[in-house]
């Protein structure tokens, strides 16, 4: 792994320039793994996860898993889990959906992992992501 891939904050970023930053952490990273993305709504946290996916998977079509929560796809580093928990209930229901276990064998990328209280993993990667002017971003990488 390259250290500039990690502890990195960038200011003013343009979609493509987050989606690069999405495919970096996606080749450098060793699973498994857990990355929080952290960003309110409309920041841009689907768009580093579809990036990020498309980096290791055959897929192309990528939905965002707001009704279903959690999609899976196949990669060429194992499964990733791509879960949106903006619509959970509650934290203990991450058992129903797999997640504990997802969490320690395959590549986790967790929207609004705020909703998982005690449950979110301590040893992860945490994304942060703002809305900056005319349609830019901020992005800090955290380890």
């Amino acid at each position: 792994m390259t250290a500039a891939i990690f502890n990195k904050t960038l200011f003013n970023i343009t979609q493509p320039e987050l989606e690069n930053q999405a495919r970096l952490l996606a080749e450098a990273l060793v699973p498994p793994c857990c990355i929080a993305l952290w960003g309110d709504l409309g920041a841009g946290k689907s768009t580093f996860a579809r990036a990020f996916i498309r980096t290791l998977s055959p897929i192309f079509d990528i939905p965002s898993p707001t009704f279903t929560l959690v999609q899976t796809y196949p990669s060429s580093k194992g499964e990733i889990w791509h879960c949106d928990l903006y619509r959970l209930k509650s934290p203990s229901n991450i058992e129903d959906l797999g997640l504990q276990e997802a969490f320690y064998h395959h590549i986790c990328l967790i929207e609004w992992p705020e909703r998982l209280g005690d449950f979110l993993p301590k040893n992860r990667y945490n994304v942060f992501i703002k809305i900056g002017l005319a349609d830019r971003r901020h992005y800090r990488l955290e380890v």
